[in-house]
């Protein structure tokens, strides 16, 4: 069975929405960090630190994307974008943003562990709540 992570975008966030097109920028973005530390020490860091290229299908455009690895010991990472109606402390209903990262279910130990990295990397980018994939809760935005 599937497994799903979520960074949902908190009325105390940086950013209440977020678009398929800027989490694509911030895993290149993150590709591009991780790369340069293999530079600063003289390995090809990047291609272990972060070994997928984005894959886009038609019927996802502008929804969902997957990450593909050619590596034997990573499979895949699906990446979306929705919203979901939620109430409030004062019962009003809202509409909240969240990206989902999904592991299906070929995926390896391997996509679990980059998974959650790059889920941490985006939530503290985003400043958003991080619910990881055996449901603990990370908070990234300010908290009062």
């Amino acid at each position: 069975m599937a497994k799903n992570a979520y960074i949902k975008l908190v009325p105390a966030s940086a950013k209440q929405q977020v678009t398929i097109d800027e989490v694509k920028e911030l895993f290149y973005y993150y590709k591009d960090i991780t790369s340069k530390t293999g530079n600063q020490v003289d390995w090809q860091f990047g291609n272990a630190a972060f070994p997928y290229e984005v894959k886009e299908k038609e019927e996802g455009k502008g929804k969902w994307f997957y990450l593909h690895s050619d590596h034997e010991k990573y499979f895949a990472i699906l990446i979306g974008v929705d919203t979901e109606a939620i109430r409030d402390e004062n019962g009003e209903e809202r509409e909240q943003h969240y990206i989902q990262v999904t592991l299906p279910e070929q995926s390896t130990y391997g996509d679990k562990g980059k998974a959650n990295e790059f889920c941490k990397f985006l939530a503290k980018k985003t400043q958003g709540e991080l619910h990881l994939f055996n449901e603990r809760v990370m908070y990234y935005y300010p908290r009062k």
